[in-house]
């Protein structure tokens, strides 16, 4: 009977010791799942970005068989592309010409006057560059097309669900009240095409110089000692009620 009672305090150290280690690798495992599950990003800023890259702006010129030259409408656009190519050109003019179609030989008429007009609105002629392309299928409508390389910011591509919405044994985020997937994407793709500068979104602008007339006119009060404010006579001309004064 002696001999059995340090056995059993032998085997119940053994099962403590067991039972703490098990509580151990336990609480390392379910802090580990706490890592993995808190690194999933939930801001959609970050989970949909906007990149900023180089990608082409087209002009397409159509031409039919039997008119040469463009049409007012068609220089408008050709200006309106000179114009925004020293705004904003990474690169020189490329003018895709069709071949071997019905409006081939009108095409190259056209492309006289192209190169007039952009010459005309500043482009230099070592900035434009001819090349010829055939279509697939000659069926399709042959264009001229002008393109230039360019800054650009975009995001996504949107739409993309690659976990259920609603209650399902495969969509962890909604167990943990997650935002899903494709949250906020369209809000960041409209954002990055209707931003004029994609530069903005990176850095601010420099600083303009200061307007020099309004700036003379409020030191020359301030020297007088009058208001520096401005003044609108024709502002309670417009005024709906009295209320609040």
């Amino acid at each position: 009977m002696t001999k059995r009672l340090p056995n059993l305090a032998r085997n119940l150290r053994v099962a403590i010791a067991l039972l703490v280690a098990s509580v151990v690798l336990a609480a390392c495992q379910t802090t580990s799942d706490t890592i993995t599950t808190g690194s999933v990003n939930n801001d959609y800023r970050q989970r949909h970005p906007i990149v900023i890259q180089e990608a082409n702006r087209t002009t397409e010129v159509f031409v039919g068989t039997a008119r040469g030259g463009l049409t007012a409408s068609q220089r408008a656009d050709i200006m309106g592309l000179a114009q925004a190519w020293l705004r904003e050109g990474t690169g020189g003019i490329v003018i895709d010409m069709p071949i071997k179609t019905p409006n081939a030989r009108v095409a190259n008429d056209s492309l006289r006057e192209i190169q007039a007009l952009l010459n005309a609105a500043g482009v230099p002629p070592r900035g434009i560059k001819t090349r010829s392309y055939q279509p697939s299928d000659p069926r399709l409508f042959a264009t001229i097309r002008v393109n230039y390389p360019r800054i650009i910011a975009d995001a996504g591509p949107c739409g993309l669900w690659p976990e259920d919405l609603g209650p399902s044994v495969n969509n962890k985020g909604y167990l943990e009240n997650r935002p899903y997937h494709n949250l906020g994407c369209s809000t960041q793709r409209n954002l990055a095409a209707m931003v004029d500068n994609p530069a903005d979104l990176v850095q601010p602008r420099a600083e303009t110089a200061a307007y020099a007339a309004r700036r003379n006119a409020a030191f020359e009060k301030y020297r007088k000692g009058t208001t520096t404010a401005t003044t609108y006579p024709e502002s309670d001309k417009a005024k709906i009620s009295d209320v609040g004064k």
